[in-house]
């Protein structure tokens, strides 16, 4: 990895991908910490290194690889990083329209589409297609999946909903109003899951969400931007969902991936799935909810 300097502005979802890959592709030692710190970036930025070290269970030395291994001269500059990181990370959608207007980014579409590339081949690392597999085998099972998600997060639970109903009548229908979250969670019994989905700023919606879904005993599948999110405490799985781009909301790229990889994993699960997607299509199509087409 080529050396970063010391002012370098880094955003914490390009940290936890360059963590990510560590996690992936570094020497055992280093790949172990480096999935520790990407649960705890916090710690990162305001520990010392033996601090840290004792911490995490790591030697000091291993404090110090970490941060070269991620392109830092040394661990000060790494801490730095990190700091700023996560001082920025939570910069309002307005400040982050003021940032792409000020910036005059001539090569705005080539900046999001290689942070649409970057996001999309972090959600696709090998430990996230493990989980992905594992999420697919958990729903399969499940007496009932609720799908929650508001604000923007809306659209990737509605999609969730949508394309699982087709073939698993588990999922239940998309939770359009936030004040019947509550409604439908308490109702849950513990044969069921929860998939919330929130990023920073945080829904405080998910967060109630998140509580009653514990209190009923639902295992809970987290897709949210890092493992500090409050709604991943206690979580089943979490997704660590990598958002970066210089969009005025964070890029929601990856979760429509995700959602279509886990959904198609379920179907893999189901010799009897596709029968109930065709079902499903020549219902809508019976009563005109889409339009059949035929060729000329």
């Amino acid at each position: 990895m080529s050396s970063r300097t010391e002012t370098a502005d880094q955003t914490i979802d390009a940290l936890r991908h360059a963590l990510a890959g560590l996690v992936r592709d570094a020497p055992p030692t280093i790949s172990r910490f480096a999935r520790w710190a990407l649960e705890h970036p916090e710690d990162i930025a305001f520990f010392s290194v033996r601090a840290l070290a004792e911490r995490a269970g790591v030697n000091v030395n291993t404090v110090y690889r970490l941060a070269l291994a991620l392109g830092f001269p040394g661990f000060d500059a790494c801490r730095r990083a990190f700091q700023l990181a996560l001082v920025t990370s939570n910069a309002s959608y307005g400040e982050r329209a003021a940032k792409l207007v000020h910036g005059q980014n001539e090569d705005l579409i080539d900046s999001i589409r290689s942070s649409a590339s970057r996001n999309l081949e972090s959600i696709f690392s090998n430990e996230n297609a493990v989980l992905i597999r594992k999420t697919a085998t958990l729903l399969a099972k499940a007496d009932r999946i609720h799908c929650i998600g508001v604000r923007s997060s809306f659209s990737l639970a509605h999609y969730f909903s949508y394309t699982g109903r087709m073939a698993f009548p588990s999922f239940g229908r998309p939770v359009v109003e936030a004040g019947s979250i509550l409604d439908v969670l308490s109702e849950a019994s513990d044969g069921d899951v929860a998939i919330l989905i929130t990023f920073s700023l945080y829904s405080p919606e998910l967060l109630r969400a998140h509580d009653v879904a514990r209190s009923r005993n639902l295992k809970i599948v987290a897709i949210t931007d890092g493992y500090t999110s409050p709604i991943a405490q206690n979580a089943e799985i979490v997704f660590s969902l990598p958002m970066e781009g210089p969009q005025t909301l964070p890029s929601l790229t990856a979760g429509f991936a995700l959602v279509e990889a886990i959904v198609n994993a379920m179907i893999l699960t189901d010799p009897d799935a596709p029968a109930r997607i065709a079902d499903f299509e020549d219902r809508l199509l019976a009563h005109g909810a889409y339009l059949r087409t035929t060729p000329r």
